[in-house]
């Protein structure tokens, strides 16, 4: 596959969204499909209030029609379980959150789904996406990257699938708080794992996955960008997250979805020491969790916080590319 198809498959999943967006923005206004602003947020956004959400329909949808597209036109054959698997945990999460999503907007309930029916799906998701990958004889093991070292998990792999799964889900979900800082940590995140699908097996299928999710949310982040005309809610952040822990384990990465993720991890370290530190001594770490929001109340603006966490979520993607290419 010459760099050509990789670049034909971004620039598909960017006009695509971009032309969903263009049509469904106006449509979510008439709606009033608005985000709902959480009273204990940072005071500066409840000028967001109203802004159209469910945004990530627009980016599930065009990943699914150019992953498709491409795959058919450029593979040898006809569409493997991989790509399979990837749309259906895609749909899937995008699905839970969609439900999340509208349950806030249309019955005016700011937390959506309770956090029991989200987790029931959520589990049930990653099972069903493990039980997939046994019926096609996926290894069990895990790898140190950069090394030949092995372990074999045997069935405590499940166990790591669907916590993997459940947790990046919710973890990116964190991360999905400022204009455009998810939409572009995450195009960071998928680019690193679309060129180690390329550059170690490769695997086409998701390879050319991982670029339709990079095309996607360049493609939002024209809407997306300070100041946000969109937002992608938990359609767009649950199904991201649960989605780039599925391609860690189907090109064997699983461990470097922690470096490579590192924004994720990161963000999602603070809401659990800001809760810990609260609960044990009465006393905030940060001024408020995530961490992006710390930031904000020191001072930062907006856009400062966003391009900082991009800088930084581009340096943990740089090492995981090179930890497992150059080191190897």
């Amino acid at each position: 596959m010459n760099t050509t198809v990789l670049i034909m498959t971004i620039a598909i999943g960017f006009l695509i969204t971009v032309l969903l967006s263009k049509l469904c923005i106006p449509f979510l206004k008439r709606l009033k499909f608005g985000q709902s602003i959480r009273e204990e947020g940072p005071k500066s956004h409840m000028q967001k209030s109203g802004t159209p959400t469910m945004g990530g329909l627009m980016i599930v949808v065009s990943i699914i029609i150019t992953s498709i597209i491409m795959v058919k036109k450029f593979s040898a054959g006809p569409i493997g379980y991989e790509l399979w698997l990837l749309i259906f945990v895609l749909f899937g999460f995008g699905l839970l959150g969609f439900l999340d999503d509208f349950i806030k907007v249309a019955m005016k309930r700011n937390l959506g789904l309770t956090s029991k029916q989200k987790l029931a799906g959520q589990l049930l998701i990653a099972i069903v996406f493990y039980i997939v990958l046994r019926i096609n004889h996926f290894s069990t093991y895990i790898q140190i990257p950069g090394t030949n070292v092995q372990w074999e998990l045997g069935w405590v792999y499940g166990l790591l699938v669907v916590f993997m799964i459940v947790g990046a889900s919710n973890a990116v979900n964190l991360t999905d708080g400022l204009d455009g800082l998810l939409a572009g940590t995450a195009a960071i995140a998928f680019g690193a794992f679309a060129i180690l699908a390329w550059y170690r097996f490769p695997q086409i299928e998701v390879n050319i996955f991982a670029l339709a999710v990079v095309g996607a949310l360049l493609g939002f982040l024209v809407f997306n960008a300070h100041p946000a005309k969109v937002f992608m809610g938990d359609t767009g952040s649950l199904a991201l997250g649960a989605v780039i822990a599925a391609i860690a384990i189907l090109t064997k990465q699983e461990i470097l979805l922690v470096l490579i993720g590192g924004v994720f991890v990161i963000e999602t370290l603070s809401v659990i020491i800001q809760v810990i530190s609260f609960k044990t001594t009465g006393k905030r770490v940060f001024k408020m969790s995530p961490l992006h929001h710390h930031y904000e109340l020191i001072g930062w603006s907006e856009w400062r916080v966003v391009t900082t966490f991009w800088l930084v979520g581009l340096i943990f993607a740089s090492l995981g590319i090179y930890i497992e290419v150059w080191l190897t």
